[in-house]
């Protein structure tokens, strides 16, 4: 079974592009041209070099000794924490940012929920001179606001959604509106990959040189390009598709994806999409998300702004439906004792995003040998005012 992206931009039965004909001249033009773009000498040359020189890649694989030997396995923490701007965004936006250069575009908009995307499509744009509108929830503009003080810093404009949940979901419905009014001199640099094709492909790319670097970094480390388990935690699932994208046709690497199971997967809480999701469309393309029985889209929720989201990108969806990725759902509180946990073992404060996924060594046992790459796709200050309230440091 293949498990990256069609012809026709379909994951399995999950993708494709679903969108207003409005989009369609948009969509389409990105569709035809992404790929040679991509990969013209001149755009990897300037791409690799932003990498390299801005961001500071490649990112350290760090052995994680002392949670190693708590948890009886060798654990490696591949630390996008370490990036410019704090997170693996980054990656992605200054690909796309490259993109919309050659295709003429002016304007950047972007969608955010922790604000990390924000924050690196700002980071971006003001490297450039462009333009740039940050859409973000009104909720997630309270518990963010370290990064929306970044991103205005940075120069963009930060309009706020009132709709709905006033979460990640409203954000990305007005970034779409803005787009629709918008089209010609405008670029959507979406922050994950979902939306319709070809983003979560491109996204994925972008992100790729996450796992492109971990297989030479465990090559040098323990003689080997291949883990045995690839983790990371999933909301739209950018920072996974990274993490997995060269294994993703390697069975004899497990793939583990940790989704946020909020106060509880059946609590009403939750953003389990794995356990909770149904297929429908979503922002322009086919996959699984929370909804009703009457197709209405369930309200997510999550401690973690970045994993509040009601779906999942078609891709994970295919590694889930598919049985080639192991679903782990974490709620709240065990993510935060599990960034609690990292922070005392290894001096490292990881974004509540990635406690997610390192709170699976509570439950999930690993043999002693097996050797676990976490990707820790961001770092903790955004977050401390909720580490403070939730632990009343």
């Amino acid at each position: 079974m293949n498990y990256n992206v069609d012809e026709k931009g379909y994951y399995g039965e999950f993708g494709g592009a679903y969108i207003p004909e409005m989009l369609y001249p948009n969509v389409e033009e990105l569709r035809q041209q992404y790929i040679a773009v991509m990969s013209s000498p001149e755009f990897q040359e300037e791409f690799q070099s932003l990498l390299r020189e801005y961001v500071g890649r490649p990112t350290p694989l760090y052995f994680a000794k002392r949670m190693s030997e708590k948890y009886g396995a060798k654990i490696y923490l591949k630390r996008e924490d370490l990036c410019h701007t704090g997170a693996h965004k980054v990656n992605n936006t200054i690909g796309q940012i490259l993109m919309a250069q050659r295709l003429g575009k002016k304007r950047i908009i972007a969608e955010t929920g922790a604000g990390q995307h924000g924050v690196a499509t700002a980071t971006v744009c003001a490297l450039m001179g462009l333009e740039c509108i940050v859409y973000m929830g009104e909720i997630d503009i309270a518990r963010q606001a370290p990064n929306v003080a970044r991103m205005k810093m940075l120069g963009a404009t930060v309009v706020p959604a009132l709709s709905g949940s006033r979460t990640l979901k409203d954000a990305t419905n007005e970034a779409i509106r803005d787009w629709i009014n918008n089209p010609t001199d405008t670029h959507y640099i979406i922050g994950s990959v979902v939306g319709p094709h070809p983003y979560p492909d491109m996204v994925a790319r972008f992100q790729s040189v996450i796992s492109e670097e971990i297989k030479a970094q465990l090559q040098e480390k323990e003689g080997r390009s291949n883990p045995d388990f690839v983790v990371a935690c999933v909301g739209g699932g950018s920072n996974a598709a990274g993490a997995y994208y060269h294994y993703l046709d390697q069975p004899e690497v497990g793939i583990i994806a940790v989704e946020a199971a909020g106060k509880g997967i059946h609590s009403g809480a939750s953003a389990a999409t794995s356990a909770l999701g149904k297929m429908g469309i979503i922002h322009g393309s086919k996959t699984l998300l929370m909804q009703t029985d009457d197709g209405q889209i369930t309200e997510p929720y999550s401690i973690s702004a970045g994993l509040d989201y009601p779906g999942v990108g078609p891709m994970h969806a295919h590694l889930f439906t598919s049985g080639r990725g192991e679903f782990i759902s974490v709620t709240d509180d065990d993510a935060m004792n599990a960034g609690l946990a990292l922070s005392k073992l290894e001096g490292i404060i990881p974004a509540i995003e990635s406690s997610h996924a390192l709170a699976i060594f509570e439950t999930r046992k690993f043999k002693k040998d097996d050797v676990v790459v976490v990707n820790l796709s961001g770092r903790g200050d955004k977050d401390l005012n909720t580490y403070i309230e939730y632990f009343k440091l």
